[in-house]
């Protein structure tokens, strides 16, 4: 991921409240607002967005938006503006999160949590590059029956919690397999 994309993306999704971007609950900010908040032109801005690895950005005309991901503390966005942004679907396998085998202890307890960012980040297939992060060392199968899954425009699914007995397999990972691309 390039330099531009990585700072636009961290502004989209995490530090806009603190940087004075106005932002909509769904997450669209005005183009020229990120351009001058950022000091970048347009077209290093284009080139970031079609460069972005996991395909987090999003632009629709003058407007752009992280496509998840966003923090809860400082930013403008709403859980409930982001999910009726995105495609409620209704998978019928496994989804798949990744996590250090030092988190296990927690997540048998209290189940995957979102933390500091609006929504659980979940993958639809073990291989997939969707939702995928570096330094996996266990994967997490998830049993979606009861969850409220949503997709996001690149393609990751996201949750806002799951409990603990809706993770029904954990599987070693090789790191290499899963290392940053």
């Amino acid at each position: 991921m390039s330099r531009d994309s990585r700072r636009i993306s961290r502004l989209l999704r995490h530090t806009a409240g603190e940087r004075g971007l106005t932002m909509s609950a769904d997450g669209w900010a005005a183009v020229a607002d990120v351009l001058q908040v950022l000091g970048m032109d347009r077209r290093s801005l284009e080139v970031a967005v079609q460069q972005n690895d996991k395909q987090r950005l999003q632009v629709d005309g003058d407007r752009i938006r992280a496509c998840q991901g966003h923090s809860l503390d400082g930013m403008p966005v709403t859980r409930e503006a982001l999910e009726n942004s995105w495609e409620r679907v209704y998978p019928d396998h496994l989804l798949w999160h990744g996590t250090q085998a030092a988190a296990l202890d927690g997540i048998r307890v209290h189940g995957l949590l979102p933390g500091r960012r609006t929504h659980v980040h979940l993958a639809p297939s073990k291989d997939s590059h969707v939702g995928r992060r570096s330094a996996v060392e266990v994967l997490l199968g998830v049993d979606p029956r009861d969850l409220t899954v949503y997709r996001a425009p690149n393609g990751v699914l996201l949750t806002r919690f799951v409990p603990a007995d809706a993770i029904v397999r954990a599987d070693a990972v090789h790191p290499a397999r899963w290392s940053a691309s």
